[in-house]
C-alpha cells in the first residue's frame, strides 16, 4: 500500500517530486546517522579516555595520619607518606562498582640491579595492564595477583641489561634482595620504560614496609561529573585520605564530550533547515504548476481544505517515504563514520527511527507552506486559460 502511494505521488511530476524526495532521503540519512553518534558518543568516548590510564588518585590526607610505618625507614625519607594497606584497600574493594575498570596500589623503591640504580614499583601485575592498557606487552602476560616470582622490565630497562622475556634480574635494596623471572618487556613510551614492575608484596618486602603503600590509582569509566561524584563518595569512605580525579583528564574528557553533542545538535539544525529549504523550493515551483490542477478541483465543488489536505497528505507521504530510506542509509553511514571516527563500530538505536521519521514529515509539511497560495486561485481565470 506504502509502495502503490509512493508511486502515485511520483508519477504525476516525477522530476521535482524526485528532487524533494531524494533531498529528504539525504537529510534524513546524515541526521539518523549523527543522532545515533550522539546517543552512542559518551561510551566511545570513554572508551578512548581509558586508554589514557587512572583518573582519581587516592595518597595520604597529611603526614599525621599517613601511616604507622618505622620513622627510621629509608624508604619513607625519599618517599611520600604512606597508608595502611589494611585501611584503605578493603575501603576501595567495598566501594568498587561496575564502572571501575581497574585499581591498584603502589609502593615505589630505587633499588639496585647490577649496580646499577632502577625505579622499581609495586603493584598488583593483573591490574597494571588495565590500568595501562596502551602498554604493548612482549612476552606473557601475569594473571595471578600473588605471583611474587615474576616481573615486568621497560624497553629500556631490558635493552641495558640485554635481559628478555624468560631472563633472571636480580634487585637489591639495603641488604635485601629478590631474585625475579622477566615474563614480558613493556614498550608503554613513557617513564615506565625506564621502571622495574614486580609484585606488590616483593617491593614492600624489599623495602621494609609490609602492609604500607604510597597511593592507589582507579580507572573509572563514565563523565567528568560521574567520576567526580564517585570520587566524592569514594572519599567520604576514606576520610583523612585525599581522594581525587585526575583532573587534566576528567575535564578534557567533559569538554570534549560538550563539544562534541553541541557539534551534534549543530549539524542536525543546520541540516534540517537545508532539507527544508530544498524541499519549500520545489514545492514552491510544484505549486505553480497545479494551478489548473486546482482551479478545476474547485470548479468542479472541492472545497479548499479538502483540496489543501490531499496535497498535505501528498508531502506527508513524501517525509516519511524519505525518511524511512534515510534511517536505512543513516545506520550504514554511522557505522562507517564510528570505524573512521573511533575504529569501532556504532550501536545502532532503533528509536531514531521514530523520532527521524517524523522530524522529515515535519520538514516536509513545513515545505508545504506555498501550496497555501493555491486558495487565491479563481477557477473561472483558470479555465479561460488566463
Amino acid at each position: 500500500m506504502f509502495g502503490r502511494l509512493l508511486w502515485k505521488l511520483l508519477r504525476g511530476n516525477r522530476g521535482r517530486l524526485t528532487v524533494a524526495l531524494v533531498a529528504v532521503i539525504s537529510g534524513a540519512a546524515v541526521i539518523s546517522a549523527l543522532l545515533n553518534l550522539e546517543f552512542d558518543v559518551e561510551r566511545k568516548l570513554t572508551q578512548e579516555f581509558r586508554l589514557l590510564g587512572a583518573n582519581i588518585v587516592i595518597s595520604p590526607g597529611n603526614p599525621a595520619q599517613a601511616n604507622d610505618a618505622p620513622s627510621n625507614s629509608p624508604a619513607t625519607s625519599a618517599s611520600p607518606a604512606l597508608m595502611s594497606e589494611a585501611a584503605v584497600l578493603p575501603q576501595v574493594d567495598r566501594m568498587r562498582t561496575s564502572d571501575v575498570v581497574a585499581s591498584a596500589p603502589y609502593v615505589y623503591i630505587v633499588a639496585r640491579a647490577h649496580d646499577t640504580p632502577i625505579v622499581v614499583a609495586g603493584t598488583w601485575l593483573d591490574e597494571a595492564r588495565k590500568l595501562e592498557p596502551t602498554w604493548k606487552l612482549e612476552g606473557e602476560a601475569i594473571a595471578s595477583r600473588g605471583d611474587a616470582t615474576q616481573c615486568y622490565v621497560g624497553r629500556d630497562v631490558a635493552r641495558q641489561f640485554d635481559v628478555a622475556p624468560g631472563g633472571q634480574l636480580e634487585l637489591d635494596y639495603l641488604g635485601r634482595s629478590a631474585r625475579l623471572t622477566i615474563a614480558g618487556v613493556v614498550d608503554a613510551g613513557g617513564a615506565e620504560d625506564s621502571q622495574v614492575f614486580v609484585n606488590l608484596a616483593v617491593a614492600q618486602k624489599l623495602a621494609g614496609l609490609e602492609g604500607q603503600i604510597q597511593f592507589v590509582q582507579l580507572s573509572v569509566s563514565g563523565t567528568a561529573a560521574s567520576i567526580g561524584g564517585y570520587a566524592g563518595r569514594l572519599a567520604n569512605s576514606l576520610p583523612g585520605y585525599d581522594v581525587r580525579p585526575i583532573r587534566q583528564v576528567t575535564e578534557a574528557e567533559g569538554n570534549l564530550l560538550s563539544r562534541t553533542r553541541l557539534l551534534i545538535a549543530s549539524m542536525v539544525v543546520l541540516i534540517l533547515a537545508l532539507t527544508a529549504l530544498c524541499v519549500l523550493a520545489t514545492m514552491a515551483a510544484l505549486a505553480m504548476e497545479r494551478r489548473a490542477d486546482v482551479g478545476l478541483m474547485k470548479a468542479l465543488g472541492g472545497t479548499m481544505s479538502r483540496i489543501v489536505g490531499l496535497f498535505l497528505a501528498e508531502v506527508g507521504v513524501l517525509g516519511a517515504a524519505g525518511g524511512l530510506i534515510g534511517c536505512v542509509a543513516g545506520v550504514a553511514l554511522a557505522q562507517w563514520m564510528g570505524h573512521r571516527v573511533f575504529g569501532t563500530s556504532i550501536t545502532p538505536r532503533w528509536e531514531i527511527f521514530p523520532l527521524t521519521i517524523a522530524l522529515m514529515i515535519a520538514v516536509a509539511m513545513m515545505g508545504a507552506l506555498p501550496l497555501r497560495r493555491l486558495g487565491k486561485v479563481k477557477p473561472a481565470v483558470i479555465l479561460r486559460g488566463e
